[in-house]
């Protein structure tokens, strides 16, 4: 099933399900204070394919910021402290990152939103992601924010189970999707990533996760 979310000018929340809300150019107002700060966070920890426990290239690269970063390898998923590439902690979130997390959470019905992790992946053309769920996080009561920047993909909104139907959702440049509570959970992924080209970015497409992994920091 398709969503047909194209459209211009602003526009009101639109929920996918309870608890999961997608905001068409929630971020454009960011994307200025943005990309500055994440061309610092790729040149203190670099872009990289990680390996998934299945011994497989994941074909979007991946880096991190904040507390934790996400990590895959044959040893399985988990989060680190340090970056395993150079040794030392991930680079600090920047604030432009902190601020668009908290204000898109909060416009999603998810006040208080305090993001500990930031997962940086950036899709190439052909790249893609498939379902999954995000469930290596310790604290569930915290949701997930989704930023997408550059070339446009299509995201897959699945159910509670692999197998279930997943619609296609647009993704534009500065589109967000948040979810959480009884949607945490739900799976979710990336087709391949048509070739295109952004002003900005060229022809790639950046996707910023925002997680709550640990429930203490």
């Amino acid at each position: 099933m398709n969503l047909d979310l194209f459209s211009t000018g602003s526009e009101p929340p639109v929920e996918l399900e309870p608890g999961a809300v997608f905001l068409r150019g929630h971020a454009l107002p960011y994307v200025d204070a943005l990309l500055p700060a994440l061309e610092s966070v790729m040149q203190a920890a670099p872009l990289r394919h990680m390996e998934t426990p299945g011994g497989f290239r994941m074909s979007a690269a991946l880096t991190n910021c904040g507390t934790w970063g996400w990590t895959s390898d044959r040893h399985g998923y988990r989060y680190t402290r340090h970056d395993p590439q150079t040794g030392l902690p991930w680079p600090a979130m920047p604030p432009s990152f902190l601020r668009l997390a908290q204000d898109a959470a909060g416009a999603a019905g998810y006040p208080g939103f305090l993001p500990d992790a930031c997962l940086v992946n950036r899709y190439a053309p052909k790249a893609r992601m498939s379902l999954h769920q995000d469930k290596n996080e310790q604290d569930m009561s915290a949701p997930i924010v989704s930023v997408s920047l550059g070339i446009d993909a299509m995201f897959l909104w699945g159910g509670g189970q692999r197998s279930d139907p997943a619609r296609r959702v647009p993704l534009q440049h500065g589109d967000v999707v948040v979810w959480g509570g009884p949607a945490r959970l739900r799976y979710h992924g990336v087709l391949p990533v048509a070739q295109n080209h952004h002003p900005r970015l060229g022809a790639a497409r950046v996707n910023l996760t925002f997680r709550r992994a640990a429930t203490t920091t």
